[in-house]
């Protein structure tokens, strides 16, 4: 097993790395203080190919691996937590419509969302549908050639943002997770609204909101893969995000963190020397960066794997669990390293603390995570 990148991801890193720091990390505090969608940056992310990365070229995509994807949302991630957001969680939607939509699909939207700056978006959860996504309220009801959708989705990414959306509802609800469907939907269409926009803690230049659908008219056609398969969609979808949104920013975030500590603490003369030189300091830096190296490794496996159409609900639990557990951990202690001034906005590390947070939280909380590899080491 060869552990090294190739070329081509060499090169990518490097590309990425550099977009992150002249474009993303400048405006990166700024973006958070007034909670802005970065449009412009999205649009260079996009401009550059960074958003079609690991797509197929047919539909206007790199051609890369996705290993190639996760780097790219890595290094971002290690300036700005919430553009990172953006662009990975776009990229988990337009996956899902890759993986399972037709051809007719793929041909109308894909280009769009890879190549003309269109935000994509999946809208799964509702009040009482978080961990327990089965418990949605939205309903989908036939009406002749169409379905009309009612019902109200939360803390979505990419609310009032996103130009189209993947939506899941109940189609025939006595059937539980077995009657979900998912569907196409412009948010252009009559009935459609976006709600309240919530004020968060962390990544806030990530808009996170309400979808309302009141009696959404939607066409047969844009029923995405099979009747009633939208449960297996999520799951697969939520599958991919666990290791190329979460993973990937988790690491991302923890090597940003590293970063900073490091260079802070070669700078800070406490006692007369850097107090990088202080035993208790050290290794603090040595125990983050051997996390961080775990934390690497089994996250590109797990791409890997992505990369090979292999099943990977448990492995990706684990990823989620201990990437977004050890980007905790790496950014407390950059904090602490940063003494009374790592509290204070202006420096990168505060925002960072708030960012990290959600990596705990979304595509499942950790406990779920440890529902799932107990529930896969058990059977």
């Amino acid at each position: 097993m060869d552990f090294k990148l190739t070329k081509e991801q060499e090169m990518v890193t490097l590309a990425a790395r550099r977009f992150a720091k002249e474009i993303c990390e400048p405006i990166a505090e700024e973006i958070d203080r007034e909670h802005r969608f970065p449009r412009e940056t999205f649009d260079l992310l996009t401009k550059y190919g960074f958003v079609a990365m690991g797509f197929p070229t047919e539909y206007g995509g790199t051609g890369n691996d996705k290993i190639a994807q996760l780097i790219v949302v890595q290094e971002i991630a290690k300036v700005c937590a919430a553009t990172s957001s953006i662009l990975s969680i776009h990229q988990g939607m337009v996956n899902c419509l890759l993986k399972f939509g037709n051809p007719e699909q793929k041909d109308k939207y894909l280009r769009p969302l890879l190549c003309d700056g269109v935000v994509g978006a999946f809208a799964l959860t509702e009040d009482n549908a978080g961990s327990d996504a089965s418990n949605i309220q939205t309903t989908a009801i036939e009406d002749g050639d169409s379905y009309i959708i009612n019902g109200t989705k939360r803390f979505i990414t990419g609310a009032g943002q996103a130009g189209l959306y993947i939506v899941l509802a109940y189609t025939e609800p006595e059937k539980k997770t077995r009657g979900i469907t998912a569907f196409i939907v412009d948010p252009e269409i009559e009935g459609f609204s976006v709600g309240k926009i919530e004020n968060k803690m962390g990544i806030c230049a990530s808009h996170t909101g309400e979808l309302v659908f009141e009696n959404v008219k939607v066409p047969k056609e844009n029923i995405l893969g099979k009747y009633n398969q939208g449960f297996k969609i999520a799951l697969t979808s939520i599958d991919e995000a666990r290791v190329l949104t979460v993973g990937a920013q988790s690491l991302g975030i923890a090597e940003g963190a590293l970063d900073l500590a490091v260079e802070y603490a070669k700078n800070r003369v406490q006692f007369g020397k850097p107090v990088a030189k202080q035993q208790g300091l050290q290794w603090y830096l040595a125990e983050m960066a051997t996390k961080i190296e775990a934390a690497k490794w089994m996250t590109y496996y797990a791409a890997q794997m992505i990369q090979e159409g292999k099943r990977i609900s448990k492995e990706s639990a684990m990823v989620k669990l201990f990437t977004s557990e050890t980007a905790r951990y790496v950014v407390e202690r950059a904090l602490q390293i940063h003494g009374g001034y790592g509290y204070m906005k202006d420096y990168a590390i505060e925002r960072m603390y708030r960012d990290v947070k959600i990596t705990e939280l979304y595509e499942g909380t950790n406990e779920i995570q440890k529902l799932v590899i107990a529930r896969a080491v058990i059977n």
